[in-house]
């Protein structure tokens, strides 16, 4: 699988948002859709069952942090989405 170098945004809640890609890293692997390597003609690749997706981060780097949770959380511990606890009135 092929990489990425990142910078982003850290969140309160733990998750990383990637605001900007700087770097694709290639595997080499034929496999990937995402490397070099892949074969670009169809018919050389059919069906393709190859890798589609990215592995980790190689690099990310945190250009910004805030303790605010990210738009997902957000909604599940703070907002609506958020449960009753036992023993609140409802």
């Amino acid at each position: 699988m092929c990489n990425l170098e990142t910078e982003g945004t850290k969140f309160g809640c733990g998750h990383y948002i990637i605001t900007k890609k700087l770097r694709k890293i290639d595997c080499g692997n034929r496999y990937c859709a995402w490397s070099a390597k892949h074969p670009q003609t169809p018919q050389d690749c059919v069906p393709c069952h190859c890798d589609k997706f990215f592995g980790p981060d190689a690099k990310e780097t945190v250009t910004v942090f805030t303790e605010e949770y990210c738009t997902d959380c957000h909604y599940w511990y703070r907002g609506p989405g958020q449960q009753r606890r036992r023993g609140t009135p409802a």
